[in-house]
């Protein structure tokens, strides 16, 4: 099968075992641990010509005082050749929960320059349910690629960003964690981390997007969103740590929004350096 381009934010199961051959496709798993009701992850095997995407490690700023901090440009560029990643390549990203780490990947990838990607639609769970073929799990041993990592700023915050944008109301700062804790009705997961949210900002829980690990409809996605924002409104997306703002990231994209962004430390950041 010859190069495909992706041109939606997901794809389904059925189409990527469709295009399984194509010469160019590149299937990632970003899969990482909950933080939230964290379970043993035991699954040991993966979907045809997987390749595992490190968020914790390599793809993260290691030297920084909070989790899966974004990367520079150059590890990221030096990273994503090492998986053989190309700069024509087209991506399908899942994780083994369904929708979760997989936005956060496909995320980083647009935030660097690349738009041939999509997240996979259910991930894991779905193409298991769907009885496609699974491989044992395996690490990229093959040839280096030539990608290169073109960083837009636009697409990611950091606190002095959102500390502004709090103050002066510039922006809609939507809160991807559960409704518990951006009340502070349940205690954040993070030993230590205080609870409560950024002032100024409103909920919508990552999960309301999905049902049976998968995305609403369009339509259903567009209303959660039209509830809180314009289309043409500035966004800033906050989670705990960055991950599962990028699941409201993707809902958004796929409503017609464009004018968003993620806080890449999130609470976890903001609860640290911020007294109540």
């Amino acid at each position: 099968m010859s190069n495909i381009t992706i041109t939606s934010p997901v794809v389904s199961v059925s189409w990527l075992n469709d295009h399984l051959d194509a010469e160019n496709l590149v299937v990632l798993d970003g899969s990482i641990k909950k933080i939230v009701n964290p379970k043993i992850d035991s699954i040991e095997f993966q979907i045809p010509k997987t390749r595992f995407f490190d968020l914790k490690t390599a793809f993260s700023n290691e030297s920084a005082p909070f989790p899966t901090t974004f990367p520079s440009e150059d590890k990221f560029t030096l990273e994503a050749q090492a998986l053989g990643i190309n700069k024509n390549s087209a991506i399908v990203v899942y994780d083994d929960k369904g929708i979760y780490s997989s936005a956060r990947v496909w995320w980083m990838f647009k935030a660097m320059g690349h738009d041939n990607v999509a997240v996979l639609n259910g991930g894991l769970p779905e193409w298991i349910k769907a009885g496609y073929i699974t491989e044992g799990k395996s690490y990229f041993t093959g040839v280096k690629g030539d990608f290169e990592a073109q960083y837009k700023p636009s697409f990611m915050k950091f606190f002095d960003d959102v500390k502004q944008a709090s103050e002066t109301k510039t922006y809609t700062i939507i809160d991807a964690r559960s409704e518990g804790r951006f009340k502070s009705l349940e205690a954040e997961p993070r030993e230590g981390l205080r609870m409560g949210n950024i002032p100024n900002s409103v909920n919508l829980p990552f999960e309301d997007l999905l049902k049976d690990n998968q995305l609403l409809s369009k339509k259903e996605i567009e209303a959660k969103f039209q509830s809180l924002a314009k289309k043409e409104d500035p966004i800033i997306f906050s989670c705990g740590s960055g991950i599962t703002a990028c699941v409201l990231a993707l809902g958004a994209t796929i409503s017609g929004y464009e004018n968003i962004s993620v806080y890449d430390g999130s609470w976890t950041e903001w609860g640290s350096l911020v007294p109540e």
